[in-house]
């Protein structure tokens, strides 16, 4: 065969492949947009909207206030949690366009998910902003081990201090929650002097290479995390009318935390109210429980959502007019 046939067969295909590849883009792009909206409208039918609006109502201002300033700190916070990924791989990313692709991906995983929001998000929004998929990975990575290195410490230090009783029908009892908080702060001390001491920096693990950080930057992720989980208790804390000691609260969140993300319930429903009923009711009403968790679910989960939802909308629409503008003169005739 010639040259000439070659390249008119290698010619076939490539004009073949642009026949159908953007009609499957769309495809695609129709399929991720119809489960959004099934998942935004299956949600928003499992919220007993009557009940939080009346939780709301009746909890004090004061209270209300400070614990959205609680959850605003906490949202800005995580927000910055992708940044740690854009220092490390060293991507062009503006640091604004950085922290609004966490805020998104951050809500719509408390509310739908860790595979929707914290993951399936984040790959399409940075790949809006041309942000390859190897780079997102690490960045997804990096923003994840922040998140849980907080929680090690936390929960390690509240388990073995302060623990929660728990049900007589758990098979955890108050002596094995201690057991586990060491376990958990013996996790965050041995990754802090991995970071510290180790000579080797890189390993690869099923094709990715994992990077250890500074034991600055791990010391920076610590304090990060652990300050955006105690903002998450102090806003619950608030909202229960600061009745309970806080260490208390913090343990019993750090409890609900992780039971939500075993469960792998959207939002943690009804999971993050179980825990708090069964491990507080005997210090506070039931009612007064839910009223407050209500009223925290409708500040922390439901009201960000509702942000996070109009941006990625603004996102999208921005994102289809760039590309139309971006097209060759060729392509639109």
């Amino acid at each position: 065969m010639s040259a000439h046939q070659h390249a008119g067969k290698a010619e076939q295909h490539g004009t073949s492949r642009r026949g159908w590849w953007p009609w499957a883009k769309r495809l695609l792009t129709l399929a991720f947009f119809a489960a959004v909206a099934w998942l935004l409208y299956t949600q928003a039918r499992e919220v007993e909207w009557d009940e939080v609006m009346a939780a709301i109502r009746r909890r004090p201002m004061g209270d209300m206030l400070a614990a959205l300033g609680f959850a605003a700190g906490s949202y800005a916070l995580y927000s910055c949690f992708d940044l740690v990924g854009r220092y490390v791989t060293g991507h062009g990313l503006s640091v604004p366009k950085v922290m609004t692709v966490n805020f998104v991906s951050y809500a719509f995983n408390l509310n739908m998910g860790a595979l929707v929001g914290g993951v399936a998000f984040r790959y399409r929004l940075y790949s809006r902003f041309g942000l390859d998929t190897a780079t997102t990975t690490r960045v997804v990575a990096m923003s994840m081990l922040t998140n849980w290195l907080g929680y090690l410490l936390l929960a390690g230090l509240a388990f073995m201090w302060m623990p929660p009783e728990p049900p007589p029908d758990w098979k955890l009892d108050a002596g094995g929650l201690r057991v586990l908080g060491a376990v958990l702060l013996a996790a965050a001390l041995a990754w802090l002097a991995l970071c510290a001491f180790s000579r080797r920096r890189t390993w690869t693990v099923r094709g990715h290479e994992i990077e250890l950080p500074t034991i600055r930057l791990a010391l920076l992720q610590l304090v990060m995390s652990s300050a955006n989980w105690l903002m998450i208790a102090a806003a619950v804390y608030t909202l229960l009318g600061r009745g309970i000691p806080f260490p208390t609260v913090l343990a019993v969140m750090l409890v609900a935390a992780v039971a939500g993300v075993i469960t792998h319930v959207p939002a943690g429903l009804g999971v993050l109210e179980t825990v708090f009923v069964v491990l507080l009711s005997h210090r506070m009403a039931r009612s007064e429980l839910l009223a407050a968790l209500l009223a925290y679910r409708g500040l922390y989960y439901l009201l960000p959502l509702a942000f996070a939802a109009v941006i990625y909308l603004v996102l999208e629409v921005h994102a289809r007019k760039t590309r139309r503008q971006a097209r060759p003169l060729h392509a639109k005739q």
